[in-house]
């Protein structure tokens, strides 16, 4: 880059010699020569620089702000050297990738003032050769000599230019212009040049690399903090800011002052940050925060960071969560999110359209719901598009089938319990801020279901084996086989619990009670298997829905569900015909379940427990299948 002093005289001579006789001398610099060819061919003008090529104001200014960061970092290191552009009455230009003058520091270049350059394009094809087109071009830094420049009023002085590169990428060129003819000091010009250029380079990288760190920091579910002695919060991220905010912490109106959470938590000598500053750390530990608007729990984790030379703590990171909100981190983690729109139940008869638009309005409304119909009638479905649907959707929505387990066990899934030294949270406390889902109430230990009245009455919940009240939000919707009105009357369910999840009560039609809604549940079934499995969709001919609709269904849409699964995998080509359905599923009516307790059970499901009709199925005889049902120990109905 460094290139000998060359006569003036001489590369006046080159410039006139090329410009007006098209003849370029050997001497010429070979970047030089190649620039002042393409400014030939591109007829840029001699004499004066074209400014006309300037960004209309509104964009410009748009422009800076995007860049400000490198343009205020040279305006500082500008002002500290400023002494030296005097002495040498030398210019600094910040370019960006598309030739675009960002700043004029210093004094005027080109003798022109830093508003009559700033926003103007300076590319080869504006302004010709000059030491920021071949910068540009070859990716080099390049000093030029005034008499080599394309622009014959830009010719009084020498200017050197040198790329910037972030991460690898062209984004900027800086020029230094000198405006007189002196003879400078062009190594200290340069080494002026590349301290400014490498400054750029590690400081916008930086930047770039502090910007991205904050937003990974505010994109985490974890409020994170830096933390001084005495409490000052020397940083926050955008969560952080605002559970400070919630608390009722205030910004310092001194900018030079920082937040203090000695002024909001009131038990701040007792929490582990202040134990961290005594260099004790702390792990996802449970700390109760009180403050004056609330007291509330959270998982912290405190480390102690610098230590000075006696090694006392100098800053420590605290990064916590409140429990609520880990909960909700961790229902959705797991998936416990709605899968089913209420859209997604089809039907256009007037029994379930009904049924559908009362889900609609209940959905809406705050109280716990009710959900009643044969097995498989879609309970299921239908809680999960309640919980869409609602003001809720945003929370968890947890499911329990109270009919899966001991009522032991089934009190500690749903209150939660201690064991050991560890305190589960059971899925009352998980749903909290959505929806609990009961599925199978009815089967629910009556002792269980009027703890679980009292706690929603109280809206507080205890762990087994604790006494600590912690509160719940969660709304209920529980589904049931039977009718749990009668249950309740017979005094085999708790009427409190009853009296409160019957607030609303959505009934479920039967399949058979809405048999013309079933060839468009077989069409929806059969096109969501596609769009599952990414499979063509199959059409079902008329002849097979038919048949569909003269069976009974005693498993109601989840036995339609099965079978058409069964025939969609199951047959080759694009329809699916009468043959291909079979009412047991993938139950065959062979002799296998005769040996195979599996597949009589699904037989005996398939035909809803119904003896008459799955002799029908299996071609035998009803007191064949009575000493089947005693073998395999399965109650005749």
């Amino acid at each position: 880059m460094i290139r000998e002093h060359r006569s003036r005289e001489k590369l006046d001579y080159y410039y006139q010699r090329f410009t007006e006789d098209g003849v370029m001398d050997p001497n010429v610099h070979p970047f030089v020569a190649e620039s002042w060819r393409r400014s030939q061919e591109l007829q840029v003008g001699r004499d004066f620089m074209d400014t006309s090529h300037r960004l209309p104001a509104e964009e410009f200014r748009a422009l800076q702000e995007q860049h400000s960061e490198a343009i205020n970092y040279l305006a500082t290191l500008g002002d500290s050297i400023r002494e030296f552009f005097q002495e040498y009455n030398l210019s600094l230009l910040l370019v960006n990738e598309d030739c675009v003058v960002l700043k004029s520091y210093s004094l005027p270049y080109y003798q022109l003032t830093p508003g009559e350059i700033e926003g103007v394009r300076v590319g080869i094809e504006e302004v010709g050769t000059s030491s920021i087109s071949v910068a540009y071009e070859h990716k080099q830094p390049f000093w030029m000599f005034g008499p080599e420049m394309w622009v014959k009023e830009c010719q009084l002085g020498d200017a050197c230019s040198a790329p910037v590169f972030i991460g690898g990428e062209f984004r900027y060129i800086i020029t230094l212009v000198s405006m007189e003819r002196i003879i400078m000091p062009q190594d200290a010009v340069i080494a002026l040049l590349l301290t400014l250029k490498n400054s750029l380079e590690l400081h916008i990288t930086e930047h770039n690399l502090q910007n991205a760190q904050e937003a990974i920091l505010d994109a985490t579910p974890f409020a994170v903090y830096h933390v001084l002695p005495g409490g000052e919060v020397a940083y926050a991220n955008t969560l952080g800011h605002k559970r400070l905010a919630g608390i009722g912490m205030k910004k310092p109106d001194d900018v030079r002052q920082r937040e203090n959470l000695n002024d909001v938590i009131t038990n701040y000598r007792h929490t582990p940050i202040y134990n961290g500053f005594r260099g004790i750390p702390s792990y996802n530990k449970e700390v109760t925060w009180i403050t004056p608007r609330k007291t509330y729990e959270d998982i912290t984790t405190v480390v102690p960071l610098e230590r000075d030379s006696e090694q006392v703590v100098k800053s420590v990171a605290v990064v916590s969560m409140p429990i609520e909100d880990l909960r909700t981190l961790v229902a959705h983690a797991a998936g416990y999110t709605a899968k089913y729109s209420l859209n997604s139940m089809v039907g256009e008869g007037e029994a379930f359209s009904a049924v559908k638009a009362k889900a609609e309005r209940v959905a809406r409304n705050k109280h716990h719901v009710l959900i009643q119909g044969e097995a498989g009638t879609g309970k299921q479905r239908m809680a999960h598009g309640i919980h869409q649907a609602s003001h809720r959707a945003a929370g968890p929505l947890i499911t329990l089938r109270c009919g899966d387990t001991t009522p032991e066990l089934l009190e500690q899934e749903l209150f939660g319990s201690v064991q050991g030294e560890v305190s589960h949270q059971g899925r009352l406390e998980l749903a909290s801020g959505g929806t609990l889902f009961l599925d199978e109430i009815e089967r629910m230990p009556k002792n269980i279901a009027q703890e679980l009245a009292a706690v929603l009455t109280r809206g507080t919940s205890r762990r087994v084996g604790e006494q600590v009240e912690r509160p719940i939000d969660v709304r209920i919707i529980a589904a049931c086989d039977s009718d749990l009105k009668r249950l309740t009357e017979r005094g085999l369910f708790a009427r409190e619990l009853y009296e409160i999840v019957s607030r609303s009560v959505i009934r479920l039609p039967s399949l058979r009670s809405r048999r013309e809604d079933i060839p468009v549940l077989a069409r929806h079934i059969v096109n969501e298997l596609a769009e599952q499995h990414q499979m063509p969709v199959k059409e079902i001919l008329p002849e097979t829905i038919e048949k569909l609709n003269t069976y009974d269904w005693p498993g109601n849409i989840k036995q339609l569900q099965s079978v058409l699964e069964q025939a969609f995998f199951n047959t080759q080509d694009e329809v699916i015909r009468p043959d291909d359905i079979s009412l047991m599923g993938d139950v065959k009516p062979d002799n296998r379940w005769k040996e195979d307790k599996e597949i009589f059970v699904r037989a005996w499901q398939a035909a809803g427990g119904n003896v008459s009709r799955l002799a029908n199925l299996l071609n035998v005889s009803r007191v064949t299948l009575y000493r089947y049902l005693k073998k395999y120990n399965l109650e005749k109905r």
